[in-house]
Formats: structure tokens, C-alpha cells, sequence
């Protein structure tokens, strides 16, 4: 596996080793002793799934609040989505900045957000599926969200926002100057 760190480099991209013959391909996608040399000892306790039928689907801008905070583990398995972490970090050199990768069963990439990243994602094309492994479990009072597009963060999205499809939730997010202070960088 090669682990990159993005512009942001808490973020890594993860690409698997495939190894292929006449019958197919198989491929390692996550090895605990890599990733904890990587991105840290960390433990994931829920895989969640999402299917959405439309390209130019939007999931995100989301995260969670302490104590209850998510790292994700995201990959496609059908399809192609533009995968996007944002720092929300208050006093973080990043903080507002963004990351954005493509990730497809076709490249097999993954993108780790750690803790103190909103994430969201815009599908490529129809009948998408996205897994991701997450480090903490799905809190509804500590979900939160921050407004995907916002012209301050300035995410190139595949999709023009009278195109996109969203959530009636997506859709009334805070913007990055509305967001209460969620995360406090330490260097």
C-alpha cells in the first residue's frame, strides 16, 4: 500500500496494491499495522455503506462533535465520487482549507479523515457505492455539518448547485463563519 499526505497532511490518500490475472484482480485494503504507521494506532468500531442513485449526488459536509468525533476510512466500491476533507480545526495553518481526491473502484484509492475534518462527497457518475470504516459510532446529538457549498471554502464540485442532489439537512448546513468552534488544533 503507499500512503501520500495531501497539501492537508493529517489526510492521506491510500492506494492498495492490485495484484491481477486473466480471472480478475485481488487487492489488500486495509492492513491495521501499515495504518497505525501511517495515520496512528487507531481503532475502527462501525463500516457504513451508502448507495446514491444520481450522479451528482452530494453527501457532506459532515463530522461529528467530541467526545464522540469520527475518523473515516472512505472508499468507492462502484462508481466514482470527488472525496473532500475540510480543517475545521480552529487555530490549525489549514484551518477553512480543503483536500479533494477521486476515489473509484476502478483506482481502488482510499482517503483517511482523521478527527476535526468535515466530509463529504459528490458521486461521478449513477449507482455509486461508498464504504468507509469510522473510529467512533454514529452519534445522532453530536452530528454536524458544515455547508457544502460555501463559496469561502471554494470546493470545485462536478456539479453546479442548482444540479446537485442533497439532503433537505445538506442543504441548511451553517457556513464556515457561522460554524461554532468544534475542534482546537494541537501542533
Amino acid at each position: 500500500m503507499n500512503f501520500e499526505r495531501l497539501a492537508i497532511p493529517e489526510v492521506l490518500l491510500i492506494t492498495p496494491k492490485r495484484f491481477g490475472d486473466d480471472r480478475g484482480y485481488f487487492m489488500e485494503t486495509f492492513r491495521q499495522s501499515l495504518f497505525a504507521e501511517h495515520a496512528g494506532d487507531l481503532a475502527f468500531v462501525q463500516d457504513n455503506q451508502s448507495l446514491s442513485a444520481d450522479r451528482g449526488t452530494v453527501r457532506g459536509l459532515h463530522f461529528q462533535l467530541e467526545p464522540k468525533a469520527q475518523g473515516k476510512l472512505v472508499r468507492c466500491i462502484g462508481g466514482a465520487i470527488l472525496d473532500v476533507a475540510v480543517d475545521i480545526r480552529v487555530g490549525s495553518p489549514t484551518y477553512g482549507q480543503h483536500v479533494a481526491a477521486e476515489l473509484s473502484e476502478a483506482n481502488g484509492c482510499q482517503l483517511w479523515v482523521p478527527p476535526g475534518f468535515a466530509h463529504g462527497f459528490c458521486t461521478l457518475v449513477d449507482n455509486t457505492l461508498v464504504s468507509y470504516k469510522v473510529t467512533d459510532y454514529y452519534s445522532p446529538e453530536h452530528d454536524r455539518g458544515l455547508l457544502w457549498s460555501d463559496p469561502a471554502i471554494g470546493i470545485d464540485w462536478p456539479v453546479s448547485e442548482d444540479k446537485a442532489t442533497l439532503s433537505d439537512k445538506d442543504r441548511r448546513q451553517p457556513r464556515l463563519s457561522d460554524l461554532p468552534e468544534s475542534f482546537t488544533y494541537k501542533a
